[in-house]
């Protein structure tokens, strides 16, 4: 027994060993492998930057080294994520790099939002400035990729390709039955005739006055992009309508070409030959071809400046149960690290953020108010800067959006959940004792009273009414006015310029220009915040829930899991927020 012990303890302490021995070469390998990453690339002559648009664009790009061995070992394909900041930043190296002759467009299902892929679409107009070519091929063009290839000189398709054009239909899922069964009452207070976010907790359907405002936005994201599509391919914004009401997606590749939406049918092998032309060429092998992860690692010739220009991200919803949203808390102390930099003279506030908490909105405008009265704050609204995503924007010194960003949604609403119905379905019961008349107000565990439901009120009148002052004096209107354009109601940054809750209408790099000039800066550097994980955080994060995030979503589809998202925050949701109307499916 005794010679057993010895023997078993011996192997575990070899195990264990082992063990260690291995996670060392592991992360050896995996530092060499983050290493070489970073390997600076050379350009040639007669290079092009072929840039994939395929899988999702994401605000900045981050390291995800492991999501192919994660999807593969559960029976997934890895989902590809682009960052908006680097595909921006190749663009501009693109252009100025004399090396390389143009750029492809590879491909047509990069899933994105209206306001990314025209920031990306703007900066492809900009470049096309320097003389050189663009051209674009794919199989299948999703709708939002045909508006973005559509700036391309030429357009390719596959001889027996789909180009989507259909126009634009916004959904979202209503859960209010799915609670009924469940015995919970979501109990809702609001200001707003358009604040429409508790809707799908209440509801079965879309209100008349949600309605008319998603109508309204739909309709000028859509005339947006046929303004644009029309422009780059001379084809009227009302035959473009004519081809959408018969839903170009089910014509032939000869029908579409003949509508000349695209220049030419081919297969992909053939897009060399047509490179090799427009980058006047003897022989395709004669071009060099500079993939996006190639070009990320391209060195910039510009000199860095000491004098420099912060662009600070605030991406996702403010402080909600979403992993990767805005962490209110880190997001004051980032602003309060940029305040306190002497080298940075000026800063750029990028916001991608549909809102969230109140409280934390609160906290945010505090540091912006704090931070504006040393340096100049320009604010660049990306897809989404609405609710509380306006709120953090509203104390700038300059609002710049896109005419497709979503924003405004001034509005404020409180949802306490009633879970009464679930306790007699499975038999729950309470009992206690209270020291005062209200002690036990606004619980899960019963309806409101009608003093409970007016003291509810009354704070949520509070929150509306601090926030609309917020919102007023940031962008020096009249209370009265900013209330007749708030209710709630969600505007395209369009619509919002000509209200007034937008300056102007550009993308990052113009409110760079904007930030520079205000600082009197010819010569600067440019510093992101907060800064980027390292490899090493990014691949601890792979083992914790996020891969199991990603595997949900490629197990039940993206839509259904929206739909668990919604029903799982409705439990986690307690108390007053600065939401979005509700989550949209745009087709």
């Amino acid at each position: 027994m005794k010679q057993f012990l010895k023997f078993t303890l011996a192997t575990i302490v070899g195990i264990i060993i082992t063990s260690l021995i291995g996670l060392l070469i592991f992360f050896g390998i995996v530092g060499a492998f983050a290493a070489s990453s970073e390997k600076k690339v050379k350009t040639s002559p007669n290079s092009v930057y072929e840039l994939e648009l395929k899988g999702n664009l994401i605000e900045r790009s981050k390291d995800d080294p492991f999501s192919s061995v994660f999807a593969s070992s559960m029976g997934q394909s890895a989902v590809k994520t682009i960052g908006l900041d680097d595909v921006l930043a190749n663009i501009k190296k693109a252009k100025n790099d004399d090396n390389i002759l143009g750029i492809y467009l590879n491909g047509g299902m990069l899933s994105g939002g209206f306001a990314s892929l025209k920031e990306i679409r703007d900066a492809l107009e900009d470049f096309k400035t320097s003389g050189k070519f663009i051209v674009a091929y794919a199989d299948m063009y999703s709708q939002k990729n045909y508006y973005l290839a559509s700036v391309a000189d030429k357009i390719y398709l596959n001889p027996i390709g789909m180009v989507e054009l259909q126009g634009i239909a916004a959904n979202s899922a209503f859960i209010k039955n799915t609670l009924d069964k469940l015995g919970v009452e979501m109990q809702v207070v609001k200001v707003g005739t358009f604040k429409s976010a508790v809707e799908p907790y209440i509801q079965t359907k879309m209100s008349d006055a949600n309605k008319e405002q998603v109508n309204v936005f739909v309709s000028s994201i859509w005339n947006n992009m046929l303004s644009a599509i029309s422009k780059s391919r001379n084809i009227s914004t009302e035959q473009l309508n004519q081809l959408a009401d018969e839903n170009v997606t089910f014509m032939t590749p000869e029908a579409i070409l003949g509508h000349k939406l695209v220049d030419s049918l081919t297969y992909a092998d053939g897009m060399k030959d047509v490179i090799k032309k427009m980058a006047k060429q003897k022989e395709s092998k004669d071009v060099k071809y500079l993939s996006h992860s190639k070009m990320n690692n391209v060195a910039v010739s510009e000199k860095m400046r000491k004098e420099k220009i912060a662009v600070i991200y605030g991406v996702g919803g403010i402080d909600m149960p979403e992993r990767d949203g805005i962490v209110s808390e880190d997001l004051v102390k980032t602003i309060q690290k940029v305040k306190d930099e002497k080298t940075v003279k000026a800063v750029v506030l990028r916001i991608n953020s549909g809102g969230g908490s109140a409280y934390g909105s609160e906290q945010i405008w505090h540091a912006i108010e704090q931070l504006k009265k040393e340096k100049p704050v320009i604010v660049s609204m990306g897809d989404y800067a609405a609710s509380g995503g306006y709120y953090i924007a509203c104390d700038a010194d300059t609002i710049l959006a896109q005419p497709n960003t979503l924003t405004g949604s001034i509005g404020i609403f409180g949802l306490i959940p009633n879970i009464d119905g679930l306790n007699k379905k499975i038999g729950l019961t309470y009992d206690g004792v209270k020291t005062n008349k209200l002690s036990d107000a606004i619980t899960y565990n019963r309806a409101f009273t009608p003093e409970e439901r007016n003291l509810m009120q009354n704070s949520i009148n509070r929150g509306y009414e601090l926030f609309t002052k917020r919102c007023a004096d940031g962008r020096s209107m009249q209370i009265d006015s900013l209330k007749a354009i708030a209710e709630g109601r969600v505007w395209t940054g369009e619509d919002a310029k000509r209200l007034g809750l937008v300056d102007e209408l550009g993308g990052l790099n113009d409110a760079i220009t904007i930030a520079a000039k205000k600082a009197g800066l010819e010569k600067y550097s440019l510093k992101s915040y907060p800064e980027k994980e390292d490899f090493m955080t990014t691949l601890l994060k792979e083992f914790s829930g996020d891969a199991e995030v990603k595997f949900l979503k490629k197990s039940i589809g993206n839509e259904n899991y929206q739909i668990l998202k919604q029903i799982e925050e409705a439990k986690s949701m307690n108390g007053i927020y600065a939401l979005m109307p509700m989550s949209f499916t745009f087709n």
